[in-house]
């Protein structure tokens, strides 16, 4: 029996074994840098396969499993544990236990994806060569963002993997599907905090002071010079102001004004000259105005870039998995994902798990309450995670 037919096989036969595992993770949701009895859990399950595990970062885990030859190639896969503070509307069985906190991104399926491609691949390792390490990460959904602490804490090290792979669920698209795409997937993410300041006034006597409301306005229309007549056409960015706090009353002009909004990019030079540009048209509007102002940008998650080389090998290895018309191109997309600071420091490869049933009703975008999965993912995650571990050329 070959190798992908063994790891088809098992990925069906453990199937409803980690579907349970998805359920129970779903009714105990942790939020980001919280997820203590996650990984617990987590790590229970490697002690369970015998699959040696390190802990880093608080709450990460590091497993390790050798094949034949371990120093040949090492890969690493990467799921993310943390859940959102958001009030389940489900009506199922699982549904959180946890009022106000919901795995509505679907992590808790990413790390039973990972948890059933650890057991397929401890049981067929004399079938492949090389070592994979296991990486059950926190905080995917804020920042600095997991993967930073991760990296800092050293698991790109010791072995340092040649590779890595990390998959995430797709509510748009349909089950039994995953999707791939080259080169640039997903936006760098960075938030904007802006203050404006001056004394305040009567509003009948706008001329005795900087109006803060009036100045907090031209800087929000301005702001989109940034992208409008700046930016490279060819570069996709998004600049949006979110929120706009100040005044009480009608009659008062308020001595302060507040800011907030996200910039994201897809290229990490455009990136930080938008944040010169941000910083200039801010500064000058205040300033031509008569206002004084504080601009924060909290630098956030790099681009998340796929590996041209592990990209074609992971698409082609996919389609002798599942089957050409079972693997679709990835949609660009301005969401941001903590996995780009692993793929600006190995060459990566993140792609997407189909989850919807049209026919159950199971539609629902992520981090939204009702958020869901068709469950018969399960299998095909875990199977493609262990099959792309197992069967990725070395990149060294």
């Amino acid at each position: 029996m070959s190798l992908s037919e063994k790891i088809r096989q098992l990925a069906s036969r453990y199937a409803d074994e980690f579907i349970n595992v998805r359920r129970y993770l779903h009714a105990h949701p942790e939020l980001s840098y919280q997820e203590f009895e996650t990984s617990a859990y987590v790590q229970e399950h490697l002690k369970v396969l015998g699959v040696p595990y390190s802990v880093m970062a608080t709450t990460g885990v590091v497993g390790i499993i050798e094949g034949q030859e371990p120093s040949s190639r090492v890969v690493a896969l990467r799921a993310d544990m943390d859940a959102l503070p958001i009030l389940e509307a489900n009506d199922i069985d699982y549904k959180s236990t946890r009022p106000g906190i919901m795995h509505a991104c679907g992590h808790d399926v990413h790390t039973s994806c990972l948890l059933g491609a650890a057991k397929i691949l401890q049981e067929t390792r004399d079938q492949w060569k090389g070592t994979i390490k296991l990486i059950f990460q926190p905080g995917e959904e804020k920042n600095p963002g997991g993967a930073s602490l991760m990296i800092r804490d050293g698991v790109l090290e010791n072995p340092k993997p040649a590779a890595i792979f990390g998959l995430h669920v797709h509510p748009q698209l349909n089950i039994g599907q995953v999707s791939f795409r080259e080169g640039m997937v997903m936006a760098s993410a960075d938030e904007i905090y802006i203050t404006v300041r001056s004394k305040g006034g009567h509003a009948a006597a706008p001329h005795l002071t900087a109006d803060t409301i009036l100045v907090a306005s031209h800087i929000v229309v301005a702001l989109q010079q940034v992208i409008s007549r700046n930016r490279d056409p060819h570069q996709p960015s998004v600049l949006s102001i979110t929120s706009f706090q100040g005044g009480h009353t009608t009659n008062v002009i308020p001595s302060e004004v507040k800011l907030m909004g996200t910039f994201r990019a897809m290229n990490e030079t455009w990136r930080f000259r938008a944040h010169e540009l941000i910083r200039e048209i801010v500064e000058g509007t205040a300033k031509s105005m008569g206002a004084e102002i504080d601009l924060h940008i909290d630098i956030g998650y790099p681009t998340v870039y796929n590996n041209e080389v592990l990209h074609h090998q992971a698409k082609d290895l996919a389609i002798a998995y599942m089957g050409k018309p079972h693997v679709e191109e990835t949609e660009l997309r301005m969401g941001a994902e903590d996995f780009g600071y692993y793929s600006q420091q190995i060459p990566g490869c993140f792609f997407r798990l189909g989850v919807m049933n049209v026919a159950k009703g199971i539609t629902s975008g992520v981090h939204t309450p009702t958020f869901n999965i068709d469950e018969r993912a399960i299998e095909t995650g875990m199977g493609m995670m262990a099959w792309l571990g197992a069967s990725t050329n070395s990149l060294t």
